[in-house]
C-alpha cells in the first residue's frame, strides 16, 4: 500500500505496553531512497527526548485508527542510545542504536535492506556475519547518507527543460518503506494541480540550491495524471502515470 508522508504525521507511535509517542520526522538515504527512521517525540512518557526507531521495529499501520504499531515496550525505548536527533547521525551512531535493538544492518549486503527487500525480524546468524563484514572492510566509517524528507518539503523541481513546481510530500510504500513518489505541487504553472514524479527518475540533488533534477519535460509534467491525496494510488494509476512519462514501472523489475 502506498502512503502519504504529510498524513502519517497524525498518527500516534504504539509502543507493545501502551505507552504513545508521537511522530516527528522522517529519515532516509539518499541512495535507495528508503525510510531508515522515524524520529519519535516521547515527551508524554520520557520528557524532552526524541529517541529513532526503524521499520524494523514496526508491527502495523493502522489507517483507520491512525496508529503505528512497534513491537518494542517503553522500557526497550527509554534505555535505548541516547541520539541528538538535531544533529547529523553517524553510522557510528546508528551501530549503537541497531545493536541495542538487534537490528540488522541494513547497509551490509545488496538490497534494500541488507539481505532483502523487506524490512525483516533480526536473525542471530545476521548480526555475526554482519560484525565480520564490517570489521574487515571498515564500513563503519562509510558516510551514510542520511536525510530528513522535512529538509527537502520545498525544494524546486528542474525538469530537463525548466524549472516547474516544488516538492510538497513523499509517497512511500508501507511494505518496503521506499519512497516511492514526490508530490509535486505546480502551483506556479498549474493553480491547484499537484502531481507525482518517482524518486527513480531523480539525476540530481543540489542540497544547497535546494534543487531537485529530474529526466523528465516540463510538458510532460503539466500534462500528468492529477493526483488526489483523498484517492488511493492504485496500480491502474501507477501504469496509467508511468506510460504517460514513458517509463518502465518499478513492479517490472
Amino acid at each position: 500500500m502506498l502512503v502519504s508522508e504529510n498524513e502519517v504525521y497524525r498518527y500516534s507511535i504504539d509502543t507493545s505496553d501502551g505507552e504513545k509517542g508521537v511522530l516527528k520526522q522522517l529519515y532516509f538515504d539518499d541512495e535507495h531512497w528508503t525510510i531508515r527512521y522515524l524520529v519519535v517525540d516521547t515527551h508524554k512518557w520520557i520528557p524532552g527526548r526524541k529517541v529513532l526507531l526503524s521499520p524494523l521495529s514496526i508491527d502495523h499501520l493502522d489507517h483507520e485508527n491512525e496508529a503505528i504499531s512497534v513491537s518494542l515496550t517503553s522500557e526497550e525505548v527509554k534505555n535505548s542510545p541516547d541520539i541528538d536527533t538535531e544533529q547529523p547521525i553517524s553510522r557510528k551512531h546508528e551501530m549503537e542504536i541497531n545493536r541495542h535493538f538487534s537490528w540488522p544492518y541494513y547497509w551490509v549486503g545488496t538490497g534494500a535492506w541488507g539481505s532483502g527487500m523487506y524490512p525483516r525480524p533480526f536473525m542471530a546468524e545476521d548480526m555475526v556475519e554482519e560484525d565480520s563484514h564490517l570489521q574487515s572492510s571498515n564500513e563503519q566509517e562509510d558516510e551514510n547518507h542520511l536525510r530528513s524528507t522535512k529538509e527537502i518539503a520545498g525544494y524546486h523541481i528542474h525538469a530537463t527543460d525548466g524549472e516547474i513546481g516544488h516538492v510538497k510530500d513523499f509517497i512511500f510504500d508501507q511494505e518496503t518503506w521506499k519512497l516511492r513518489y514526490f508530490v509535486i505541487d505546480t502551483k506556479n504553472v498549474l493553480p491547484g494541480k499537484e502531481v507525482l514524479l518517482s524518486t527513480k527518475w531523480v539525476t540530481d540533488i543540489h542540497w544547497q540550491d535546494r534543487t531537485v533534477q529530474v529526466n523528465v519535460k516540463k510538458e510532460d509534467i503539466r500534462n500528468a495524471p492529477e493526483y488526489r491525496l483523498n484517492e488511493p494510488i492504485s496500480r491502474r494509476f501507477e501504469e496509467d502515470l508511468h506510460t504517460h512519462y514513458g517509463k518502465t514501472g518499478y513492479w517490472k523489475f
